[in-house]
């Protein structure tokens, strides 16, 4: 079997470090670990690739400077593919202004499988700008109109996704996974503390939905009670500045550790470096993310507390992690300082989070998950279902 894989948003590089890129990592690895040939498309390829995906053969997609220039791009993909081809299926990861993978798979009679993890238009508009709303929308619509399946990453969007006429009827729900062998419970402490600490850990992005701010009050509310608490941030992103501000502001330099952009294979030490993670959401409607840091934090065996918000309760409760409102950081210290005084209860909400991630949550199980849905997209559209561990229902 024959794959393109195309990624035409300048936002993800496919080797980088970011979360979309471990995500488009996976998929790759996945892919290649079931024998399957896969051509790579996309906008941004540089960094180091990991070892096992050197061989894959990748082609540069342009960066265009405009929205315009976006849409034009449309036709370099598609000659791309045209002279690349023939394919058995086209796989993309839904990017704003693309649609050219879908509609050669369309045009060439294959599959086409468009992931899609976040609804763009939106998020574009509202963290980054938007100055032709009109022209996104026709691009997507061309997009999900030529997909013969939509995967999407949540329930949440899965359901944005059903509202669309030109996505209706083919729109199906698998979710992240994590690779657990990379958070194995022998892995060492890369940033161990002195005896009696208790570590509370973040690792994502630093962006504006991931909330810091409240995660740094509950910390603080913490720490006033006892020294003996540490903080540790790991990840970069624009909302560093506030971060290190919000820090300063209540006298926590000595407690917090923020490391900046850190490799995937660091993840794993610094997450042995942990007592406790925290998902800290504030209140968002809809809320459609599918974290790969909680399930990581699963992975690595810590005790999770979360915001009670959308995939997050399905995931961790009843018994792999302690959830609290959106928004509250007076409930989220609450929730840390229960994992604190009780080292019984984090052993067990760890232990339960690592068996429920290596049953339900492996990446492995993910990619096969999607070849099945790839598979059945060629008998032809069927209703919305959604994919389990234990199969369709």
């Amino acid at each position: 079997m024959r794959i393109a894989y195309v990624c035409a948003d300048p936002g993800v590089p496919v080797f980088g470090r970011k979360g979309c890129s471990i995500h488009a990592q996976e998929v790759l690895r996945g892919l290649l670990a079931r024998g399957i040939e896969v051509e790579l498309f996309a906008s941004r390829l540089e960094g180091e690739r990991p070892a096992d995906l050197v061989n894959v053969r990748a082609h540069a997609l342009p960066i265009p400077k405009s929205e315009v220039a976006r849409v034009a791009a449309n036709d370099g993909l598609s000659r791309a593919l045209q002279n690349t081809g023939p394919f058995d299926a086209v796989y993309e990861r839904y990017s704003l202004w693309s649609f050219a993978g879908m509609e050669h798979a369309r045009e060439a009679g294959i599959p086409g499988l468009l992931e899609v993890n976040a609804p763009l238009i939106e998020e574009q508009e509202e963290h980054r700008g938007l100055s032709d709303r009109d022209s996104a929308e026709r691009a997507q619509e061309r997009c999900f109109a030529a997909a013969s399946v939509l995967v999407a990453v949540s329930d949440e969007l899965a359901e944005w996704l059903a509202q669309k006429p030109e996505a209706r009827g083919r729109v199906k729900f698998v979710p992240n996974g994590v690779r657990a062998e990379r958070f194995h419970p022998g892995v060492k402490p890369t940033l161990g503390a002195a005896p009696g600490v208790f570590t509370v850990g973040f690792v994502g992005s630093l962006k504006p939905w991931h909330g810091l701010s409240i995660l740094v009050e509950a910390f603080a509310r913490l720490h006033a009670e006892d020294e003996k608490t540490r903080l540790l941030v790991v990840g970069h992103g624009k909302e560093r500045a506030a971060l290190d501000a919000s820090i300063r502001a209540r006298g926590l330099e000595d407690a917090v550790i923020a490391t900046g952009a850190v490799s995937p294979d660091e993840v794993p030490g610094l997450l042995a470096s942990m007592d406790a993670a925290v998902a800290p959401y504030p209140a968002r409607s809809p809320f459609y993310f599918s974290p790969l840091k909680v399930y990581e934090y699963m992975a690595a065996g810590l005790p999770i507390v979360a915001s009670r918000i959308g995939q997050l309760v399905d995931l961790l409760e009843p018994d792999c992690g302690l959830l609290c409102e959106p928004g509250d950081p007076a409930a989220l210290a609450s929730a840390l300082r229960r994992l604190r005084d009780d080292p019984d209860l984090a052993r067990r909400l760890g232990e339960r989070a690592r068996d429920k991630a290596l049953a339900r949550a492996t990446w492995g199980r993910t990619v096969d998950r999607l070849l099945e849905v790839l598979a059945q997209s060629r008998e032809g559209p069927r209703p919305a279902e959604r994919i389990l561990a234990g199969g369709v229902k």
